[in-house]
């Protein structure tokens, strides 16, 4: 129930129109449902209208379909389904594909769906999320699983728990602290054990993504282009690392930028990138990072039901939020963790195959940091020199910055498998003596931390990064020449 003192998000633009217009949103004086105030369907339709001008004859008959799904009746489940119905998981994820195709939904239309799954928080359920995110993989360019399977098959190293596949740390972003990009260094350390396959994209709410650190680079910079559908399997050929630039795998998501760009809060778009990885299929293991605490469990869930088809040893996950709004495992404190068990019962319970513990950074063996002392550059450019810098050993022992990549290697590490491994034999330097204690959630976090701390001291983590530039730079240039 939302009350009086509930605001709506309402693009500037759009707010002009009304001020100008002299029609002004009034707030109603009792307890009321946002709907019956301003979300009546006609209400926002003409609402919208004014903002943005009517739609096209076509698309003013809202006879848009997706799926069978009705635009129109599907908004007005979720503006009152008391009145017609809660809409499900399925029928909202078939009205959300409509952004994917060119000229389906007016401005309008798109503006009001978004803005009612917000206000509704049905885009803050863990089915929502979960079919949404089917809907995105769906429609991204197809890739030739057969062919990168049996490359995977072939450059997979196995050991402990860990079949060798496919594995991805990502965040959803929302953190308001700016800092270093930590997730992406720890890919590309955890590279070193792992075919690491990292989705995503330009910064959103941050100052610098993780395509804008890597396309900094110096003094020769990887090709994101070439690492497209087309591409992946070869560029697995010869590098145990890929960067999948999310628009290379889903360009339908070029028809929802312009009202993307038209809201002032975030949306269902914002969540999804982590679930989106266009060879889900292939993904064995992969850590989570939402920066609010609350959408951990949901993420929990949805990356549950997302891995019901999947093989049991293809379901690893783990969904981590730091308590001060961090999308990483935090260096200031406690960090929430909630595991996806690699082997889950078909259940409908919501804890079934999930279980929640916290971490510190003593559990890694480390002191804590204030966030502060993690923000890195100022930019991407800058990030990038610390990246190189990181990579080539040159940061002290008790840097926070290595401290925090390192203790985010780890956990991917620890997830996937690898540290399960009773037996160590990394290379040169290795003493072959692994750390068998158990710290929260049953993990061997020190034990990552020591193989992780290996892939930089060793040169590990930055040959990953050379092979990774090396082959889609030359994918390029052949590309170019053709």
């Amino acid at each position: 129930m939302l009350t009086t003192e509930d605001t709506v998000p309402i693009p500037r633009s759009a707010t002009s129109v009304l001020t100008q217009a002299g029609r002004v949103i009034r707030k109603p004086k009792k307890e009321t449902k946002i709907c019956d105030h301003l979300y009546s369907f006609d209400r926002l339709y003409k609402f919208w209208s004014l903002a943005f001008g009517s739609p096209s004859d076509k698309m003013s008959t809202t006879t848009l379909h997706s799926n069978n799904i009705n635009i129109q009746p599907l908004l007005k489940q979720l503006c009152e389904p008391q009145k017609h119905g809660k809409a499900s998981a399925d029928e909202i994820a078939a009205g959300f594909s409509l952004f994917f195709e060119e000229d389906r939904l007016s401005e309008a239309q798109a503006i009001e769906f978004l803005t009612l799954l917000s206000t509704t928080s049905r885009d803050k359920d863990a089915d929502v999320i979960a079919a949404c995110a089917a809907q995105m993989r769906e429609v991204a360019l197809p890739v030739n699983l057969e062919h990168l399977r049996t490359i995977i098959e072939h450059h997979g190293r196995g050991q402990g728990s860990y079949h060798g596949g496919l594995c991805d740390i990502v965040g959803t972003g929302g953190s308001q602290h700016q800092t270093y990009n930590i997730s992406t260094t720890a890919s590309l350390v955890a590279s070193s054990f792992l075919l690491m396959s990292k989705h995503g994209n330009k910064a959103q709410t941050s100052v610098s993504g993780a395509a804008d650190i890597l396309a900094c680079i110096e003094p020769t910079a990887p090709n994101l282009l070439a690492s497209n559908h087309h591409n992946l399997p070869r560029i697995y050929e010869k590098s145990p690392y890929a960067f999948l630039y999310a628009p290379n795998f889903h360009p339908g998501m070029k028809n929802a930028a312009r009202v993307r760009k038209q809201m002032v809060t975030r949306t269902i778009f914002n969540l999804l990138g982590p679930l989106a990885h266009p060879i889900e299929e292939l993904v064995e293991a992969r850590v989570v990072g939402v920066a609010d605490t609350s959408l951990g469990p949901v993420f929990a869930e949805a990356l549950r039901l997302s891995g019901i088809n999947k093989a049991p040893e293809l379901r690893k996950a783990m969904v981590v939020a730091g308590q001060e709004g961090l999308d990483e495992i935090s260096c200031a404190g406690v960090t929430d963790c909630w595991m996806v068990q690699s082997t889950l019962p078909d259940s409908e319970d919501f804890d079934a195959g999930i279980e929640h513990f916290e971490l510190q950074p003593k559990d890694f063996g480390f002191p804590t940091h204030p966030l502060i002392a993690i923000r890195g550059g100022g930019s991407p450019e800058e990030n990038a020199k610390i990246l190189i810098q990181l990579l080539e050993g040159k940061l002290n022992n008790d840097d926070p910055i290595l401290q925090i990549v390192l203790m985010n290697a780890a956990s991917m590490l620890v997830v996937s498998g690898l540290c399960e491994s009773e037996t160590s034999h990394m290379g040169e330097g290795d003493d072959g003596n692994v750390i068998e204690e158990r710290g929260p959630g049953k993990g061997r976090w020190k034990e990552g931390v020591r193989r992780a701390r290996y892939a930089v001291e060793s040169g590990a983590a930055l040959r990953s990064l050379q092979a990774f530039t090396e082959v889609s730079d030359e994918l390029a240039a052949k590309e170019k020449g053709s």
